[in-house]
């Protein structure tokens, strides 16, 4: 009775388990997922092959009559990038899995704790693969503007477009002292005015506020909620950074699935007083220990000392009061993005 739902799932989990193992081995070039990945495939096959007959279910196939082979969302064929693709087809092999597993209970038992288990390490898996392809689909900001109200001269929203035309790409709504309704109203203008903008927009601390305003994602720090509790909030399609201090955080941050890490404190910050500066060797040192992964340096950066980030391998900073408290935003924000960038931006 079960064995063309068999047949249909065990062929759903093994092509998402190869798309996932093609995009390990021909994108990343990640030997260690790969390997797991076959072995997962050989283990579906050998579990499968415990509880079930290949005849029978071969000869229960009937994909003419499949009464469902024809019906597609109108994103089915829509793919923006590779870390797109691993997320559909981990989608596939998970809900595969767990139709195969509940078949199991009633028609081979000791397949079905088998298959449980092969469910939870596809999961985790297929979240590796995930993790390093979003990062690699990632863009690098160059220089984000950390915008907190009361550091500006004038109107944010002001400031905000002439640090725009100084060449920030993104904008970090960063408002330690506002709550509730208030905030969200301010996130959700900040947003709107920096995607009419073209440039992304980021929230501090608060996933749910991310998910509510539109924003691009949500900056976590080492004491607010983990990357896997934001990210049941926020969904997969936005992105979350997470603030390091050292090499073992940064390398923690990313394979909990952060999609891009801030490196700091670098030089002394008025918003970080109770972190010592580390100097831009940080930098040097975590980029050598995750390799290139979207990053942003930060703490006490301005136009006098961002060269030395980006000496040490930096190649994107987050700015707060050396732009927002500057009688000129645009020009300061212009001269920190040309030594990060030679080519003008804009």
């Amino acid at each position: 009775m079960l064995d063309r739902l068999v047949d249909a799932c065990r062929n759903r989990v093994a092509e998402g388990l190869r798309t996932i193992e093609d995009l390990a081995r021909f994108v990343l070039d990640d030997a260690g997922s790969t390997r797991d990945l076959k072995r997962l495939r050989h283990d579906l096959r050998d579990i499968i092959a415990s509880g079930w007959s290949e005849a029978r279910l071969l000869a229960a196939r009937d994909v003419a009559g499949d009464t469902g082979k024809d019906a597609q969302t109108s994103q089915e064929f829509e793919r923006a990038n590779a870390a797109q693709m691993a997320t559909a087809a981990a989608g596939r092999v998970r809900e595969g899995l767990r139709s195969l597993e509940e078949a199991a209970k009633v028609a081979a038992p000791l397949a079905a704790p088998q298959l449980e288990a092969l469910r939870y390490q596809a999961t985790e898996l297929a979240g590796r693969v995930q993790i390093r392809l979003a990062c690699a689909s990632q863009a690098q900001w160059r220089l984000c503007l950390l915008l907190t109200v009361d550091q500006c001269r004038g109107d944010w929203r002001s400031l905000l477009e002439q640090a725009v035309a100084g060449g920030i790409d993104c904008v970090q709504v960063r408002e330690k002292h506002l709550q509730g309704r208030r905030l969200f109203d301010h996130a959700a203008e900040v947003v709107e005015r920096a995607h009419d903008l073209g440039v992304a927009a980021i929230i501090n601390d608060r996933p749910d506020v991310a998910a509510a305003s539109g924003a691009d994602g949500v900056h976590l720090g080492q004491d607010d909620c983990t990357v896997e509790q934001a990210r049941r909030v926020i969904g997969q399609g936005r992105l979350i950074g997470v603030s390091t201090h050292g090499v073992d955080e940064a390398k923690a941050a990313l394979a909990n699935g952060a999609s891009y890490i801030g490196i700091g404190p670098i030089f002394t910050s008025s918003t970080r007083a109770d972190l010592d500066p580390a100097g831009p060797e940080r930098v040097a040192q975590t980029l050598k220990a995750v390799g290139d992964v979207p990053h942003l340096a930060i703490g006490g950066i301005d136009p006098t000392n961002a060269g030395q980030v980006v000496v040490a391998g930096g190649q994107g900073v987050a700015v707060g009061g050396a732009i927002c408290s500057a009688e000129d935003p645009e020009a300061t924000a212009r001269s920190i993005r040309h030594l990060l960038d030679p080519v003008p931006a804009g």
